[in-house]
């Protein structure tokens, strides 16, 4: 599966909560591989997170492709909106 096709898919903790979209992604250009995802939050995650959307431009996380349970309709995570909260690798939080 190419990331172009998981762009625009909704994002979802294992407890069924939509945190957002799929915007993008890092690859890491030694192997060729997909290695983070770019979520842009809803303003639900927003508030979740303890974040406030900015004027112009969105907030981004990035969350490592291992995160991920599975793809379909929906990518859905591994871990609960709790643990995303508290996970520590790679969550940036980036405004475009």
């Amino acid at each position: 599966m190419t990331i172009g096709k998981l762009t625009w898919k909704k994002a979802v903790t294992a407890d069924g909560f939509t945190i957002g979209q799929v915007e993008g992604g890092e690859v890491d250009t030694n192997n060729w591989r997909v290695t983070h995802l770019h979520v842009g939050l809803n303003e639900e995650a927003l508030s979740e997170f303890g974040l406030r959307r900015p004027y112009m431009g969105r907030v981004l996380i990035c969350l490592p492709v291992q995160y991920i349970k599975s793809v379909g309709e929906v990518v859905t995570f591994k871990q609960t909106l709790k643990e995303l909260k508290e996970t520590k690798e790679c969550k940036e939080f980036t405004v475009r």
